[in-house]
């Protein structure tokens, strides 16, 4: 195996693991702020657990994060909740990061 071939090869080991890392982050992010929404919007127990549950595989379905913030703030808006896009923007940030940190430390 020759040299490129060898830094090809580490290349695409990198780009798998980010991948994995990027989408196992952003699960735990979606799943957080979806535990949050649950509790603005008066869900407690299992509806709340599955209202987040349900909010952390978003992801996968292929919503972008635009797409997540309007979905919320209407879900806001009709529960007629006093909650911006840009609070909900920041959210999804300050779970994001939480949900790095939390990998990053192995949890």
């Amino acid at each position: 195996m020759s040299e490129f071939d060898k830094r090809k090869q580490g290349f695409e080991k990198f780009f798998e693991l980010s991948e994995a890392l990027r989408f196992k982050a952003l699960s735990r992010r979606n799943r957080a702020v979806g535990a949050w929404a649950a509790e603005k919007l008066g869900r407690a127990g299992e509806a709340a657990e599955r209202y987040a549950e349900a909010f952390g595989k978003v992801e996968i379905e292929g919503e972008d994060d635009e797409t997540l913030i309007a979905r919320l703030h209407d879900e806001f808006v009709k529960a007629g909740i006093d909650v911006s896009a840009h609070r909900i923007r920041r959210r999804f940030e300050a779970a994001m990061n939480d949900a790095i940190a939390e990998i990053e430390a192995g949890k």
